[in-house]
C-alpha cells in the first residue's frame, strides 16, 4: 500500500489517510487556485465532515459519495475557498460552519446562510471524533483551524490550517504589517506554543507539513515581516 505523501494536484487523484478512527481524503481543485479540500469520515459511524468545498462540486460531491455529508467548515471568507459551497449544501444539506468573525462575508459572498458561527475553543463533531476550533486572525478576521487529536489512538494531532499557515511561513496578510503581527501571535501561542513536533498539518493550498519542520523559522519570518 503506498503511504500517505499530501502531495496533490487538481485532476489528479486525491490522497487518502487512515488514522485510528477517521479517514482523511486530501483533493486539490482548480488548476488556477489549487485549492486543497479535505473530506472526514469517522470509521465507525460514517458521518463526513468536508473541510472548504472550494470548488469543483462534481469531484466534491464523488468523494462525498452516497452516505451523505454531515458538515461542511470554510475556513475563511476568501471566494476561492467556497465557490462550490451552494452546490455542495443544496446537494447534501449539510451544516455549514464558519468563524463567526467572516460568517456574514461567507453569506454575502456565496448566498449561503451560516448556521453555525464557531469561535476559540468550540468543536465539530466527526462521528466518534471531533475538531477542536482554533480562532486564528490576520489573514482574514475570522480564519480558523481545526485540530484532530489522535493521540488517543496511538497517534498524533493532526490540524487544518485554512490559510493561516502554510510550509516555509504564515498566509498573507497583503502588506498590513498590524494584521501579519496578529496572525503570527496567534500562530505561535495557540499553535507553534501549544502542539508537539510531531502534529501534521494541512494548509489550503500546497503540501503537507509538521510543526517540527517549521518551528525553528519562526524567528526568520517575524524578521521578514511575512
Amino acid at each position: 500500500m503506498v503511504s500517505y505523501t499530501g502531495e496533490v494536484r487538481p485532476g489528479g487523484p486525491a490522497d487518502v489517510r487512515e488514522l485510528g478512527g477517521v479517514r482523511i481524503t486530501k483533493v486539490a481543485v482548480d488548476d488556477k487556485m489549487s485549492n486543497n479540500c479535505y473530506l472526514l469520515r469517522c470509521l465507525s459511524t460514517g458521518e463526513q465532515v468536508l473541510i472548504d468545498a472550494a470548488a469543483e462540486p462534481a469531484v466534491l460531491l464523488d468523494l462525498i459519495g452516497a452516505d451523505g455529508l454531515r458538515t461542511v467548515v470554510t475556513t475563511h471568507q476568501h471566494w476561492d475557498h467556497h465557490r462550490a459551497l451552494r452546490a455542495v449544501i443544496d446537494a447534501t444539506g449539510a451544516e455549514v460552519v464558519a468563524g463567526a468573525p467572516d460568517a456574514d462575508a461567507i453569506t454575502e459572498q456565496t448566498g449561503v446562510a451560516v448556521q453555525r458561527r464557531v469561535e476559540q475553543g468550540d468543536t465539530v463533531p466527526v462521528g466518534q471524533s471531533s475538531l477542536e476550533v482554533i480562532a486564528i486572525a490576520g489573514h482574514t478576521p475570522g480564519s480558523i483551524a481545526l485540530l484532530l487529536d489522535d493521540r488517543p489512538e496511538g497517534g498524533h494531532p493532526h490540524l487544518f490550517t485554512g490559510d493561516s499557515l502554510f510550509p516555509g511561513g504564515v498566509g498573507n496578510t497583503f502588506g498590513d504589517a498590524d494584521a501579519f503581527v496578529q496572525l503570527l501571535a496567534n500562530v505561535e501561542e495557540r499553535i507553534f506554543d501549544r502542539l508537539p513536533d510531531d502534529t501534521w498539518f494541512y494548509p489550503g493550498h500546497g503540501n503537507d507539513s509538521t510543526i517540527g519542520a517549521e518551528r525553528p523559522h519562526l524567528a526568520e519570518w517575524r524578521e521578514r515581516g511575512w
